[in-house]
């Protein structure tokens, strides 16, 4: 059983791994771009590397890779139009790998032109296909499926009842061997192997003491997704080709569960908040139980599970996935500008709209940028807006600007590096800061060019 308050693995970790060097993609950094003296997350937990691959591209999940952002589609599937585009949207936005819905015979046979496009495309993100009730029959009749996908997601708990269940998830099992296809053992709270529940509810009850039916609960997702793992090793499955889940729609529950499943196996765990619902309430929850675990090493690869407000983009859910990881320091994807939220001092809205100028141009930008100055997403640019902490928040940031608040002379100093650098004035002070973001980023991040990267 769980026990209140139970301790995860990175308690566990020895010195040696506690001290281990980490790739330069993961550690922790200041607002300079540099690591150190910068707080940072704990050790990560080690795990197996699996690998999801199509062609000659490949994303390393586990075995201290950098976490990896995923997410899924919500076409029909056997729509290969807007299936594509989608993925291609998800693609765009920085999702590394993407999952795709393959749930009839329709489906299943439209997975070999989705990837045939996608790679007209230039598109090489890997798919995952998300496998429920009949996956196994899916497989069986269509091998053009079974190839074009780069990962299989089997749940335990609903893959069949009674004794079909252990012959559909070997059979499961044994065509990801074919294929040579990696697995996601995800096991879900509403969807979950009853049999296994109602047996662990029982012995519960004997106990002198039973325990809560919540704690029960979380046993019974942890036991599922481990003995799922561990019978598909039986059936000839590597080790090395296995991740786990076990998604849950509440932070607590779900923090709870990952830790005893950190503790209990050393494969890679995928984190995600099901159901996380709508708009900001989706968001908070979800960056409330992925950042506790991430902070203490736990997660090797996210997804964040919005529902789309009606007409809205997919893409957004990667954003935020990639927006937790950069603000733990866990990776960098993008520029981020620190702003100021306004008070009685700045009754002007001229900070407010140059620090929007300024994320959106960043944003348009880093597609070029990405490619040609390596390093770049890890700049921080500060926009304040007077000179309580306008010119203390700028020295933080790689370049900053501290703009008059009310009362204030009309000027407006930037910082670089932590330093002094000069005094803007005039109309277009939003011009002139862009063309030294510009300035900035061609000297500090070229790698031939006179400046070095905070990178380095």
């Amino acid at each position: 059983m769980i026990p209140s308050g139970s301790g995860h693995s990175t308690r566990k970790m020895s010195q040696a791994v506690k001290n281990q060097v980490f790739d330069a993609t993961n550690a922790p950094r200041n607002g300079r771009g540099d690591s150190s003296g910068a707080a940072g997350a704990g050790p990560r937990r080690p795990t197996r590397r699996m690998l999801v691959r199509w062609g000659s591209h490949s994303v390393a999940i586990g075995g201290l890779s950098p976490v990896v952002v995923q997410s899924m589609t919500n076409t029909d599937t056997a729509n290969v139009e807007a299936t594509v585009e989608q993925i291609a949207e998800l693609a765009a936005a920085g999702s590394e790998l993407v999952r795709i819905t393959v749930n009839s015979r329709e489906a299943a046979e439209a997975v070999a032109q989705i990837r045939e496009r996608l790679d007209t495309r230039q598109v090489n993100v890997p798919l995952i296909g998300d496998f429920h009730f009949n996956g196994h029959r899916l497989l069986a009749q269509s091998p053009e499926c079974a190839r074009a996908l780069s990962k299989y997601r089997i749940n335990p708990g609903n893959v069949g009842a009674g004794s079909r269940r252990d012959d559909n998830f070997a059979q499961l099992i044994e065509l990801a061997c074919r294929y040579e296809k990696p697995v996601r053992i995800g096991v879900n709270w509403g969807s979950l192997d009853q049999d296994l529940l109602a047996s662990l509810m029982d012995a519960n009850r004997r106990l002198p003491q039973p325990q809560e039916a919540g704690v029960v609960l979380r046993e019974a997702l942890v036991r599922s997704a481990v003995d799922g793992a561990k019978r598909a090793v039986e059936l000839g499955l590597s080790a090395d080709c296995l991740c786990l889940s076990a998604k849950v729609s509440g932070v607590q529950d779900l923090v709870a569960v990952y830790r005893e499943m950190a503790s209990r196996c050393d494969y890679p765990l995928h984190l995600g908040l099901t159901e996380a619902g709508m708009g900001s309430k989706g968001i908070v929850a979800s960056s409330a139980a992925l950042a506790i675990l991430l902070q203490e090493g736990i997660g090797d690869t996210i997804r964040v599970s919005l529902t789309p407000e009606p007409g809205g983009s997919r893409a957004r859910e990667v954003l935020v996935a990639q927006q937790i990881l950069q603000s733990l320091g866990l990776r960098a994807f993008s520029p981020m500008v620190a702003a100021c939220p306004g008070c009685g001092r700045t009754t002007s809205t001229v900070f407010q709209e140059l620090a929007a100028r300024i994320q959106a141009y960043l944003a348009a930008q880093m597609p070029l940028w990405r490619a040609r100055y390596p390093g770049v997403e890890s700049m921080k640019v500060a926009v304040m807006g007077c000179v309580v902490n306008g010119p203390g928040e700028s020295r933080h940031a790689n370049i900053g600007i501290s703009l008059p608040g009310t009362g204030e002379s009309p000027v407006a100093p930037v910082y670089i590096d932590g330093r002094y650098a000069r005094t803007l004035k005039g109309e277009d002070v939003a011009e002139q800061f862009q063309a030294l973001v510009d300035e900035y980023v061609q000297s500090r991040y070229t790698p031939t060019g006179n400046g070095q990267t905070p990178a380095q």
